[in-house]
């Protein structure tokens, strides 16, 4: 089990969606557990006070229920990072990842339909590199109901699992948690609801032989 886990989430309730299980499973086993939060609500994009202020209580309420003992915010606009200069979003994301130095990384997949979630990947391998960030031993991607699965990139092969986190104590925690994002979840069969969420943990536990299960796939890993 690892002993420090970033979770990087290209918006709010990413890290709930792809990861929420093995979180609340790592914490509750001792672990220190960290949330990279890349992008927030912006009034130029639109986004009123109100909808700005709900989001930021969630958050607080999201870093309560995890416990989490790292939270930071990158502050840059969401569904618009493919107008941030790439060395920005590495940058934020370097910094995050030296101040607490996990030994596990989990990002987004990055065939998602959502650019944010790619363009977080791509800027987030970059903190993968042993001479750069010598604390990271792993990393690994997470999926994420409403972007993965969804994208239409003929070329892109698609999530193919290869580990399986037994999330069957920790699903209730998990389901909590979603419920606390009230702009983000909706009624199933839209991809982000309970029901949506419970199901894919299902099927995932049922591929591994466990009542439920978070799947990711893992990218790279250093053992000595």
């Amino acid at each position: 089990m690892s002993n420090r886990l970033l979770a990087i989430a290209p918006h709010p309730d990413d890290e709930t969606l792809g990861c929420g299980g093995m979180l609340l499973k790592a914490r509750e086993r001792g672990a220190q557990i960290g949330w990279l939060i890349v992008t927030e609500m912006d009034k130029k994009a639109g986004y009123s006070s109100e909808a700005i202020a709900r989001r930021g209580a969630q958050i607080e309420e999201v870093t309560a229920h995890y416990h989490f003992d790292l939270v930071r915010r990158s502050g840059l606009p969401a569904a618009q990072l493919d107008s941030v200069p790439r060395s920005d979003i590495v940058e934020s994301i370097s910094r995050t990842v030296a101040e607490f130095e996990p030994d596990t990384l989990l990002l987004p997949y990055p065939g998602d339909a959502h650019s944010d979630h790619r363009i977080v990947f791509e800027a987030a391998q970059a903190c993968a590199k042993w001479f750069r960030h010598g604390s990271v031993r792993r990393v690994l991607c997470y999926e994420a109901p409403s972007e993965t699965g969804f994208g239409l990139d003929p070329t892109d092969s698609g999530f193919h699992p290869n580990w399986y986190e037994d999330i069957a104590t920790y699903l209730h925690g998990k389901l909590a948690a979603l419920a606390l994002f009230t702009d983000e979840i909706g009624k199933f069969p839209f991809p982000r609801s309970s029901e949506t969420v419970e199901a894919l943990a299902r099927l995932r536990g049922s591929e591994a032989g466990y009542d439920a299960a978070e799947a990711f796939m893992l990218l790279r890993e250093r053992r000595d």
